[in-house]
């Protein structure tokens, strides 16, 4: 019994160190997760990243000063005037509600960090929650290896690190998260049919559905696993508890989300759900049949399910067609479209095709984002498959679905980054235990056969001084004396039964061992290689970490010979309007400088990134398309006082408004006929210099962009498109120029009032003159540092 009872003490003190070393080694995932992603406060300062950042910064301080309720309530007047927009019932709340709690916990607790602490570190503490996540949710495809290895993976991959640095204050932040974790509890249910874990599954898609407009790709893709898993015959019981509770509570749950709410039911993104929601019940009413009925019975009886079955079918699908056919786009959103066919965007909404990040990304961008995995993925899919089981099968389907989007849709490298992570996971776990097995077994024999060289020297010794012994033992001699006394036959048929057998189970061990264990010098060398693999992907992730990701757009750095030159120009001009402007001031720019606009001048915008309205985004494109006089008279009907344009082409900023002139002109175009784009073209080609037309050089795009630019080098070179400008010696009628920040990267321009319009020449006075000297020797003075 003693014998016995130490194994077993033995083996359950191996399991209590494997699991303090499984929560030590998470621990420090999480660690390397929040940490890798502060390079940027620690190369540049703790400030909010991009644009929609500001938007949600801005939120989650009304909704700390002002509390839950007059959230919901508040119709923000300083955006899309003169529409305006209710906040409330127009944005996914969960990252505000998120950051909104940790700050209130963390004061509560005496800990006084500002909002805009909380929001630039939301983001990094979120990844360390998705790491972990996404270890449970590889632990339940393939066991605890896969699941650290794969969290580990997570926790570095650069195309998640592009959108959680710190600073990063967006949706995405909270939403993989919410994703990665609502998968898992769906595989848990899955595994053990358990109900606790299938309402946690609803409430985490609740908890998504709050927090990004990506749900949808939550909501198609468990449809799409139960119907492959009825398909291919592995219903059961546990199917049909992960997957009945979530439609039904997790629609419930998502309509109460105002910028949701009947979209839940009413949009063809969520009909896939509904429709399996019929199948599976009329699979388990048929299950249920059978295990009641006798066979003939069953027959009659499923013959009038699945017919009843279709035909509701039938009736539901009929139903939702007629709900969608007065639909221009059948029930679908033009972000859904633009997933489903990749032209679409480009053809009707031109919007929607403007912004990089919704463009298709080039085969680089996969090495970049992801980089090794890419060649991990398909051993991982092999890894999968033996053996298939519905949470592996589940597992390749996200991945197979996601890889597809990503291709159409750049942003969404964001939700292929951890089915990547998972399979690469499963991939370098398989292969560890190969390789590590094949290496104990090749020393094991090394060491087995140095002791048999041992005992046969001594035995040999032993054998030469021992007297033989006999054969057989005495049971042995009587086992014999009965095998004589039976029928040769019988025996012949016994002993060849016995040789089969003994046959199949060597040809299955040997088999086994041929297929997982491999020669020494192949292992040790494969580990060494995987070893290598890793250490380049942990210094490429340290890279796009450090490098490609940390880098605020509204603080620009540059790097040249003579050192590194620092382009704060956003601030200093969103400073500029917040102290020398009127609070009621409205102020337009292209969209993409709304958000910042709002939350750092605390000035009304025309439009903003939210882009709503086509309409109003046209009409500030065909302003901007338009000659200088008919853009004042569109700007003054919308009682704008300055225009704020961003210009590169001294410095040689490339994301500059005349680089994303042509997406204005599209737009307006899209809205207003008389805006054409070929006559902003010269022979299909978009020019700025002596060969442009002259619609393009007569535009207020252009001429604010480039207002007293040849003063700056006497030749007006753009150093962004390499060129002399066209037109460069002009004035500006009915907009006069009010601040130009230190790189002319922003540039702010009022409109004059209509009683300045004078017909004839007006004198200019001494003073405008000397202004106007000493603003050339100015420009003339300064330099160019970026290179």
């Amino acid at each position: 019994m003693a014998a016995n009872e130490e194994p077993k003490g033995a083996g359950a003190l191996r399991n209590a160190f494997g699991n303090i070393l499984c929560f030590f080694i998470l621990l420090l995932i999480g660690v390397i997760a929040f940490s890798i992603r502060l390079f940027s406060v620690i190369k540049y300062e703790s400030v909010i990243h991009e644009f929609d950042p500001y938007f949600n910064y801005r939120v989650t301080q009304f909704l700390t000063k002002n509390g839950i309720y007059d959230f919901w309530n508040w119709f923000d007047d300083r955006t899309w005037y003169p529409l305006g927009r209710v906040i409330g019932g127009t944005v996914y709340p969960g990252l505000t509600l998120t950051a909104g709690s940790m700050w209130w916990i963390l004061n509560s607790f005496n800990i006084p960090l500002s909002v805009e602490t909380v929001c630039v570190f939301t983001a990094p503490v979120f990844s360390a929650n998705a790491a972990w996540a996404t270890y449970l949710l590889t632990k339940e495809v393939k066991g605890t290896g896969a699941g650290l290895t794969a969290a580990l993976l997570l926790a570095m991959v650069p195309s998640y690190i592009s959108r959680s640095v710190a600073g990063s204050y967006d949706n995405e932040a909270v939403a993989i998260f919410a994703l990665i974790f609502t998968f898992y509890l769906y595989i848990k249910t899955l595994n053990t049919g358990s109900l606790f874990y299938a309402t946690l599954n609803a409430l985490s898609y609740f908890y998504m559905v709050c927090s990004w407009g990506g749900y949808t790709f939550i909501i198609n893709l468990i449809p799409m696993h139960a119907l492959l898993c009825i398909v291919t015959g592995r219903y059961s019981s546990r199917l049909y508890i992960a997957y009945a509770p979530l439609v039904v509570l997790g629609t419930l749950l998502a309509a109460l989300v105002p910028v949701v709410g009947f979209n839940a039911v009413m949009t063809s993104e969520h009909f896939a759900s509904f429709l399996v929601f019929i199948i599976i019940n009329v699979v388990a009413l048929v299950y249920y049949i059978r295990g009641i009925l006798s066979p003939k019975m069953f027959k009659v009886a499923t013959t009038l399910v699945v017919t009843l079955g279709i035909t509701v079918c039938v009736a539901v699908v009929a139903v939702l067609v007629a709900m969608v056919a007065s639909s221009p786009t059948k029930g679908w959103s033009g972000r859904s479209l633009s997933l489903l066919d990749p032209t679409y965007a480009s053809k009707y909404i031109p919007i929607i095709a403007s912004v990089s990040e919704h463009q298709p990304p080039t085969w680089p961008s996969y090495f970049t984002d992801i980089n090794v995995l890419a060649f991990l993925v398909p051993a991982g899919i092999i890894g999968c498959f033996l053996p298939l089981s519905d949470a592996s099968s589940f597992v390749i389907l996200y991945l197979v679905t996601s890889v597809y989007f990503s291709g159409v849709m750049v942003r969404l490298m964001l939700v292929l980054a951890p089915a990547a992570c998972i399979i690469s996971g499963i991939a370098l776990s398989d292969s560890f235990n190969i390789l590590t097995q094949s290496i104990k077994v090749h020393l094991g024999k090394l060491l087995s056969s140095a002791s048999v060289a041992g005992d046969s020297t001594s035995e040999n010794s032993a054998s030469q001084t021992e007297p033989k012994a006999s054969k057989h033992t005495p049971g042995e001699k009587s086992e014999e004396i009965t095998k004589e006394k039976q029928p040769k036959k019988n025996r012949k048929k016994e002993k060849e039964k016995e040789k089969g057998t003994v046959e199949k189970v060597s040809n299955k061990k040997q088999s086994e061992k041929r297929a997982l264990i491999l020669p020494l010098e192949v292992s040790v060398v494969a580990i060494l290689l995987i070893v290598l693999l890793g250490a380049f992907y942990v210094i490429h992730c340290v890279w796009a970490a450090a490098e490609a990701y940390s880098a605020p757009s509204i603080v620009l750095t540059s790097h040249s010979h003579d050192g590194l030159h620092v382009f704060d120009d956003f601030r200093e001009a969103y400073a500029w309007l917040r102290h020398n402007t009127e609070v009621d001031d409205k102020v337009a720019s292209w969209w993409d400088y709304g958000y910042q606009t709002t939350a750092m001048a605390n000035r009304t915008v025309i439009v903003d990134n939210n882009t709503w309205n086509n309409t109003h985004i046209a009409t500030v494109g065909t302003a901007m398309s338009s000659p200088e006089k008919q853009a004042w008279e569109i700007f003054n009907s919308l009682d704008v006082k300055y225009v704020l344009v961003v210009f590169g082409g001294l410095v040689g900023y490339p994301s500059d408004d005349i680089n994303k002139f042509l997406w204005m002109v599209r737009i307006g175009g899209g809205v207003f006929p008389h805006i054409k784009e070929p006559d902003y073209l010269r022979d299909g080609q978009y020019r700025i210099d002596s060969q442009a037309t002259q619609t393009m050089l007569n535009c207020l795009m252009y001429k604010l962009s480039y207002y007293r630019f040849v003063e700056t080098d006497g030749k007006g070179f753009d150093r962004v498109r390499r060129t002399e400008i066209g037109r460069k010696y002009f004035k500006l009628t009915h907009f006069e120029e009010v601040f130009t920040t230190h790189h002319w990267m922003v540039r702010i321009f009022k409109l004059k009032p209509p009683k300045n319009r004078i017909r004839g020449k007006v004198k200019k006075s001494k003073s405008g003159s000397k202004s106007n000297a000493a603003n050339k020797i100015e420009a003339k003075g300064r330099q160019n540092p970026w290179h």
